[in-house]
């Protein structure tokens, strides 16, 4: 293999057998369970990188199913989005993400800069429960119920709250340890088909874990939660501000 067919080959790793195939990647049946909540403004102001901006202290817990993903398979996820700004343009910050398969672990960190590291979450209905729960080994971290399908929402609202923008802190590191890239990459799901949208009571538990802290951003106060059916495209990014 000479010089040009590395070049031309070269995706992701490993070369010769990547860990993931090229983009864009295509969700069906998307489902998500979003609680929004209240946090400590100082807490949230310490974990956000500028120039990103916050205007209220408020998180969202996702716990997202994919049954039927572009490359990536099957697999569920679960973390927080804080809503921002980045130069008076609104959108959200991905702080963290757990998940339950590989190649959208490797793929979403080296691609885009996703804070995914591996986790156990779950969203499944139980009776009259939507319930969302989060394992960080054999260690709960999250728990999260809304009443199932209470309320019907307005579907073109939540496709716009889907399609805006989103930020992510990559971090790509040289082989002496310092950063070689550390960027704020900017993207937006598009293609974006509501197959559902309710609303209902929530609740949501955080808990300490050392290697996983969720609840470094605590629930003073559940706002309001959404759970969603969709089919969406995840596009490439582009780079919205360089550290270097």
């Amino acid at each position: 293999m000479n010089a040009d067919d590395v070049r031309r080959r070269a995706f992701a790793m490993p070369l010769t057998s990547p860990a993931f195939p090229p983009g864009p990647y295509r969700f069906i049946d998307r489902e998500y369970l979003i609680i929004n909540y209240r946090t400590d403004p100082v807490l949230l102001r310490q974990v956000l990188p500028e120039p990103l901006q916050f205007v209220e202290p408020i998180v969202r817990f996702e716990f997202i199913n994919m049954p039927d993903t572009t490359g990536f398979g099957s697999y569920c996820e679960s973390g927080q989005v804080i809503p921002v700004s980045l130069n008076g343009v609104a959108g959200s910050y991905a702080h963290s993400m757990y998940l339950n398969n590989h190649p959208p672990i490797a793929g979403g960190r080296e691609l885009w800069g996703f804070p995914k590291k591996w986790g156990n979450p779950e969203l499944r209905v139980q009776k009259d429960t939507l319930v969302g729960t989060l394992d960080y080994g054999d260690i709960r971290i999250a728990t999260g119920t809304m009443g199932f399908k209470h309320t019907l929402l307005d579907g073109e609202a939540i496709k716009e709250s889907l399609g805006a923008p989103s930020f992510l802190l990559k971090i790509i590191p040289h082989v002496d340890g310092t950063a070689r890239i550390c960027e704020l990459v900017q993207y937006c799901l598009s293609d974006i088909t509501i197959k559902g949208a309710w609303g209902g009571p929530a609740a949501l538990e955080l808990y300490q874990h050392a290697l996983a802290p969720v609840a470094q951003l605590p629930v003073l106060e559940v706002i309001s939660a959404v759970h969603i059916v969709t089919d969406l495209t995840l596009p490439l990014g582009t780079v919205a501000y360089d550290y270097l």
